[in-house]
């Protein structure tokens, strides 16, 4: 009998990045779950990233994200580092752009993989590496008045 690792669903997939995108409007969780459907994923992990109400003890009034135009082609590029790190299913990256008020999606990042553990593993790399070096910039104004940039 072989063992479960021959098996072609414990393998990575040949075209496992789905969905590389940034938009200026509305993220859907459910259209990053969907793209990341897999018959062969016993995992799948969800990332959402949302617009909190305070930073660093101050009430945040408005967001606002921007980019630098190669931000998707660096999306693409930190995905396939996770696809080559990881036996990856599916695979798919989405974030926000322009104005955001409080409770609004600004990232959703999605991943599935034949076991829960890598599953989990690689979302959590893809997102922070997502975070650490795509060029996105966020904008931030708080209540007192006062503004700061963040990004990568």
């Amino acid at each position: 009998m072989a063992s479960t690792n021959d098996h072609p669903g414990e393998q990575p997939a040949q075209d496992p990045i789905k969905l590389i995108a940034i938009r200026g409007t509305p993220l859907s969780v459910d259209e990053v779950f969907r793209a990341v459907g897999d018959d062969a994923a016993g995992g799948t992990a969800l990332f959402v990233g949302t617009v909190r109400n305070h930073d660093g003890g101050a009430d945040v009034d408005e967001l606002g994200y921007s980019c630098h135009p190669s931000a998707e082609e660096e999306m693409r590029r930190i995905a396939e580092k996770v696809v080559a790190e990881y036996p990856v299913r599916a695979l798919a990256a989405v974030h926000r752009v322009g104005g955001l008020g409080v409770g609004d999606l600004a990232v959703v990042v999605g991943v599935s993989c034949a076991h829960r553990g890598e599953a989990f593993e690689a979302c959590r790399k893809l997102i922070d590496d997502l975070k650490h070096e795509v060029p996105i910039w966020k904008h931030q104004t708080f209540a007192d008045g006062t503004e700061e940039w963040v990004g990568a």
